[in-house]
C-alpha cells in the first residue's frame, strides 16, 4: 500500500501563510474590482450635487435643478459610436422617451470626472428634460446616461393623433419664436395633405416594425421619395420624426425645443402637412414612432 509521507510541521506553516497570502490576495483582487462601481456611484451623487447648486455653465448664472433617480439599467449599456441609446435601452428592459449619453476619457477619480463634464457638458447635466441618471466607470472612461422614462400610453388611431398634431403646429406657427439660433415670425397656417399623411405613416410603421430611428427608410429611401410614391409633387419638403413620445403634445414639443425640427415647423415657406404615429403590435414597450411631413406642391 502506498503510503503519503508525513510533511515537517515546518513546511505545513509554510503552506498556511501561502494559503494566507492567496487568500489576501483574492481579497485584494475583489476588492480592486469594487471602485469603479463604487465611484460611479459617487459620480451621479456628485452630479446630483451640483444640480442642487450649479454656479455657472458656460459662464453664464444656471438656474437649479432637481435630482436625477439612479437607474442601474443606465449603468449597464455601454455606448459607442454607432450605438441607437433608445434602443439600447429598451433592449435592456428599460424603455425612454429620450436619452443622452455623454463619457470623458482621463479623470481618475469622480470629483475629476465631475469637473470634465461639467466643463464640456454643464447644458447637459443642468437639463430639465430628464428624470433619470446612470453612470459607469471602465479603465479611464467615464460614461453618465440621462435618461426621461418612456410612460406606456394608449393612443388613439392615426389619423385622430395627426390631425391633433396638425391643430399643434398652426397653434405654434401663430406665434414668432426663436427656434435655436434663428428667430421665425409667426407664419400662416398649413392645411391637411392626406398624401403627405400617408408618406407620414409608411415612415413611421417601417421604423416601428423594423426598430430604426432615421430620416432614412429601411431601403434607404428619403421622405421626397416616399411622398413622390404617395403621388404628391412637390415643390419643397421636409420632415420630423421623433420616437417614444406618449401623445401628440408630447412630440410636438419635442420638436419645437429642437432647433432644426422648430425651424421646418415654422418655416413660412411649407403650406401642407400630414402627419401620422405607429406602434408595433408584438412590441412589449409600445413605442409610438412619429413622422410629421410638411411640403409646398408644385
Amino acid at each position: 500500500m502506498r503510503t503519503t509521507p508525513m510533511r515537517p510541521l515546518a513546511a505545513l506553516a509554510g503552506d498556511r501563510n501561502w494559503l494566507l497570502c492567496l487568500l489576501l490576495a483574492c481579497a485584494s483582487c475583489a476588492a480592486a474590482g469594487a471602485p469603479p462601481a463604487r465611484e460611479a456611484g459617487q459620480l451621479v451623487q456628485l452630479i446630483n450635487d451640483y444640480r442642487a447648486s450649479p454656479g455657472s455653465c458656460h459662464g453664464h448664472k444656471a438656474a437649479p435643478a432637481g435630482p436625477l433617480s439612479p437607474q442601474p439599467a443606465l449603468s449597464a449599456v455601454r455606448v459607442r459610436t454607432a450605438t441607437f441609446l433608445e434602443q439600447a435601452l429598451e433592449d435592456a428592459g428599460y424603455p425612454v422617451v429620450r436619452a443622452r449619453a455623454v463619457s470623458v476619457t482621463g479623470p481618475t477619480d469622480a470629483a475629476a470626472a465631475l469637473a470634465a463634464l461639467q466643463e464640456a457638458y454643464c447644458d447637459v447635466l443642468l437639463g430639465t428634460d430628464f428624470s433619470a441618471i446612470g453612470a459607469l466607470h471602465a479603465g479611464n472612461e467615464w460614461q453618465v446616461v440621462l435618461a426621461q422614462p418612456l410612460v406606456r400610453a394608449s393612443l388613439p388611431d392615426w389619423p385622430v393623433t395627426g390631425q391633433a398634431i396638425l391643430q399643434l403646429v398652426n397653434q405654434a406657427r401663430a406665434v414668432s419664436r426663436n427656434c435655436g439660433a434663428r428667430h421665425f415670425e409667426a407664419a400662416p397656417p398649413v392645411t391637411w395633405n392626406a398624401a403627405l399623411a400617408g408618406a407620414a405613416l409608411a415612415h413611421s410603421q417601417d421604423m416601428a416594425m423594423r426598430r430604426y430611428f432615421n430620416h432614412h427608410g429601411s431601403d434607404g429611401g428619403t421622405v421626397a421619395e416616399r411622398a413622390q410614391l404617395a403621388g404628391y409633387a412637390w415643390r419643397r419638403i421636409g420632415e420630423n420624426i421623433a420616437a417614444g413620445q406618449p401623445t401628440p403634445q408630447a412630440a410636438v414639443a419635442g420638436w419645437l425645443d429642437s432647433p432644426g425640427h422648430c425651424a421646418n415647423l415654422m418655416d413660412p415657406g411649407f403650406t401642407e402637412m400630414g402627419a401620422a404615429h405607429f406602434v408595433n403590435p408584438s412590441s412589449k414597450t409600445a413605442r409610438a414612432y412619429w413622422t410629421q411631413v410638411f411640403a409646398t406642391p408644385r
